[in-house]
């Protein structure tokens, strides 16, 4: 949090200075401004009426502190004699701005969506949000215009992996642990990042260069009744099958029981969100940021497909790989699709 400095001990010039700002700063009209009252520390600082030709009422000291906190004097309003800025109004400018709530409808550039009195056409009630579902919210909302997603959709024959699935039933009994498909995605997953390491990086905010990590962590989306929550598999890679289906349950529960720790959501470099137990035949998941790509996961389906000469019943899940295009190339995310594809077809690939 920003401290207050008390005021400065010299007055200041009243005289206007020529502001450090672009000379294309907006001009106020001043016959449009009400007489002015000191400001209320309740009230979030407003476009201050500064005279024209970009020139505001500000000393040596504020102008300082103004740029190093990064401020346009031009948007500050003024409280002192004849709107002189002091820096109790810098302050109070930049934590006005730290703390005014994201609209939900807004992103860079695009006006918010208007509210409307619904209560015209009918009986409505407003529903408060929990704090999770609003984080959710914002994080998916800067994901979205912050990543350019491209989305690869692919099918994977999996009838010879839920047969096998399904010979395991009596030993997972024995072992008290449930064998999910997750295990056998979760595992498929990390064989292709190791294939295909440029899907295992972040991108630098400078843009400059990638990190490329050496370890696979993979999320798990996991619905809650409170929100979305995405712990976090670490060394999915050296695991086995069965330490993974405990996990995957173990992480799972304590996500709908809002017992996760920061530690265990935290250092994931690929996700998967699956809606298998719902339905549908596809769908693009968000890319999370520092990760660059992410798999959804929707129903299997019974389809026949042609095999050596003749139809026959397959069961194929349907998936999409969506990730970042400022990281990873669309060559890239094909190959990466179609290997995974393989993995899930024949889970001797796996070994």
């Amino acid at each position: 949090a920003l401290s207050v400095s008390p005021p400065e001990a010299k007055p200041e010039s009243d005289e206007p200075v020529e502001q450090d700002a672009p000379p294309a700063a907006p001009k106020v009209d001043s016959k449009s401004i009400p007489s002015a009252s000191p400001a209320s520390p309740s009230k979030a600082p407003a476009v201050a009426p500064a005279p024209s030709g970009g020139k505001v009422y500000a000393g040596p000291a504020v102008r300082k502190l103004a740029r190093e906190l990064g401020v346009d004097l031009v948007l500050v309003a003024g409280t002192g004699s004849k709107f002189r800025i002091i820096k109790d109004d810098v302050h109070d400018y930049v934590k006005a701005k730290i703390n005014a709530p994201a609209s939900a409808n807004s992103g860079a550039g695009i006006s918010a969506i208007p509210d409307i009195d619904f209560s015209e056409f009918g009986e409505v009630e407003e529903v408060p949000r929990s704090k999770l579902h609003k984080l959710t919210a914002t994080n998916m909302h800067r994901n979205w215009l912050a990543v350019p997603h491209v989305a690869q959709f692919n099918e994977a024959d999996i009838t010879d992996l839920e047969a096998f699935r399904a010979d395991l039933k009596a030993e997972a009994e024995k072992k008290g642990v449930k064998m999910t498909l997750l295990p056998f995605l979760l595992k498929a997953c990390a064989k292709a990042l190791e294939e295909y390491p440029q899907f295992n990086v972040s991108l630098h905010s400078s843009g400059e260069y990638l990190i490329q990590k050496k370890y696979i962590n993979i999320g798990v989306a996991v619905a809650t009744e409170a929100g979305l929550l995405v712990p976090v598999i670490k060394n999915v890679d050296k695991k086995s099958l069965w330490e993974l289906a405990a996990e995957v349950i173990e992480l799972s529960d304590k996500a709908k029981k809002r017992k996760l720790t920061l530690e265990e959501m935290q250092g994931g470099c690929f996700s998967i969100s699956s809606l298998g137990a719902i339905g549908g035949t596809g769908f693009i998941p968000i890319v999370s940021p520092p990760e660059v790509a992410i798999i959804g996961v929707s129903k299997t389906q019974i389809k026949p497909v042609y095999i050596e000469g003749e139809f026959q019943p397959r069961k194929m899940l349907p998936f999409t790989l969506a990730y970042d295009h400022k990281a990873v190339n669309g060559v890239d995310g094909g190959l990466f699709a179609t290997y995974l594809a393989k993995l899930l077809g024949d889970i001797r690939h796996m070994i």
